[in-house]
């Protein structure tokens, strides 16, 4: 009689291995390639993936970590000042309106001073407002980006722009692809990992590979609808069964999918790549939970990320778990402060004041993780990105908001590669346009890359006929800002 061969859903299913990751490709950022995966990136089969390329040139940096504030915080409030808002406080404007219903219009609008008081810090003497006193106290390594602009104005859209570098189209994320082009660090742990992220605007397009292979889907740790004390990744482990018979179900399945590979040469890539993630699976039951587990680190080290804090506790066990699995060698970490609403945390149309929540709840923890990546050492090798999918006008909504603003914004850089205390581009005098040393999302998604040694004009995958790229045909990298 023939011996029949399960398929892999059979398997699965029959064998009840338990780990979770085994059947999640999207969590074991590694390797499903062929043999000359080794090659540049370039254009490339659909089932190909990156075991660990080299940087196509000496790279200033090894990992990102982007620390995501979804909802467009006002940078006018925050770290751009405008005398000139002061001054003008109550006039009323001429301003092109950018929505739907007034798009190319000129629209009467009242400008609206900052809420709060800014101030020189540090020997840059960069003026910050009292929302972030503690981000204040890192200027000298932060560098400032006051031009950026970016496409469309909705969150939807912007969100997905600054992800993907596309407003509606499926494209893979900035994670997926810098996953795609060096691969991992670490060969028990996801490449790229985003943090308790929104099912809304966006949602897991977030974090998705699109089109690359699906090793390159970013891992979610955790939703934004959850505490950050339930953080995990899901059936990592199986309780139920002993890990002796694990161990005896795990070489089992093994034996099957080399079995499998056997009798299949034309397909051996694809068996060949289920087995190394079955292997990479199996590692992940150890790696995974040490690396969630807070519980070991110092009190002075959870005090200084504002852990044990009712404000600041949620997101600063976001960030100290994005230090330890940057630390472990996650090439892309994304921090969301992110809820599940269309109009999201930072979204203040009315209730400006609110602003002030926000800032507290991320203010210490972000300073704790740039004051803990600098003395562990992990900042000259690490970048560092904060901002939201756009900024907020200069004028008033309502009697105390701000509305959406994609033409003029600030985001901050901080680690390897880039300029200290440094302050690049500028809006207008209110604030509004972007008017000089102008950088465009597609130009920092190019400079981000750069910094890791990428060249985002030659990192391309074919699919659909086209090859193509991070920044699709657009992009410049930003030479002023680097060290």
């Amino acid at each position: 009689m023939e011996l029949t061969f399960p398929s892999r859903r059979e398997l699965l299913t029959q064998t009840g291995c338990g780990f979770g990751a085994v059947a999640l490709q999207a969590m074991l950022a590694q390797t499903e390639a062929s043999a000359d995966s080794k090659r540049p990136p370039g254009p490339s089969a659909n089932r190909e993936a990156v075991v660990e390329r080299s940087a196509m040139f000496p790279p200033r940096v090894k990992r990102v970590i982007f620390i995501f504030m979804q909802g467009g915080p006002s940078h006018v409030d925050s770290f751009d000042y405008k005398q000139e808002l002061l001054d003008r406080e109550g006039q009323s404007i001429d301003f092109t309106g950018v929505r739907f219903g007034d798009f190319g219009k000129e629209t009467k609008q009242k400008l609206m001073k900052p809420l709060w008081r800014f101030s020189k810090y540090g020997e840059c003497g960069r003026a910050v407002s009292d929302l972030f006193p503690n981000i204040a106290q890192h200027v000298d390594d932060l560098c400032f980006l006051h031009g950026m602009h970016t496409e469309g104005v909705a969150h939807g859209p912007c969100t997905l722009f600054l992800h993907t570098g596309a407003t509606s189209l499926v494209r893979p994320s900035l994670g997926s692809w810098v996953l795609y082009g060096l691969g991992t660090e670490n060969q028990s742990l996801p490449g790229f990992v985003s943090l308790q992220p929104s099912d809304a605007n966006g949602g897991p397009r977030n974090y998705s590979n699109a089109f690359l292979p699906a090793v390159c889907q970013g891992t979610s740790i955790g939703r934004s609808f959850q505490s950050a004390e339930q953080m995990t990744i899901d059936h990592i482990r199986n309780s139920r069964l002993s890990p002796e018979e694990l161990q005896r179900r795990y070489d089992l399945t093994q034996q099957l999918n080399h079995l499998q590979a056997a009798r299949h040469e034309h397909a051996d890539d694809e068996i060949n790549a289920v087995i190394r993630n079955y292997e990479l699976a199996w590692r992940m039951q150890a790696k995974a939970p040490e690396i969630l587990d807070l519980s070991g680190e110092t009190e002075a080290t959870s005090k200084m990320y504002g852990i044990g804090e009712k404000e600041t506790d949620q997101f600063g066990r976001q960030c100290l778990l994005a230090r330890r699995l940057s630390e472990s060698g996650v090439r892309f970490v994304q921090v969301n402060y992110a809820d599940q609403s269309t109009n999201p945390r930072w979204d203040q149309h009315s209730n400006m004041p609110a602003h002030a929540v926000h800032a507290k709840a991320t203010d210490k923890p972000v300073a704790g993780l740039l004051a803990d990546l600098k003395q562990r050492g992990l900042l000259e090798d690490t970048l560092v990105w904060w901002g939201g999918e756009f900024g907020r006008t200069p004028f008033s909504q309502g009697s105390d908001g701000r509305d959406h603003n994609p033409k003029g914004f600030t985001v901050f850089l901080a680690g390897g590669g880039v300029k200290k205390g440094f302050a690049w581009g500028s809006t207008d005098e209110i604030g509004h346009l972007s008017v000089e040393g102008k950088v465009h999302m597609h130009d920092l998604h190019a400079t981000l890359l750069h910094l890791l040694g990428i060249d985002h004009e030659k990192l391309t995958f074919r699919y659909a006929g086209r090859d193509f790229r991070p920044t699709d045909v657009y992009g410049r990298v930003v030479p002023e800002i680097m060290s």
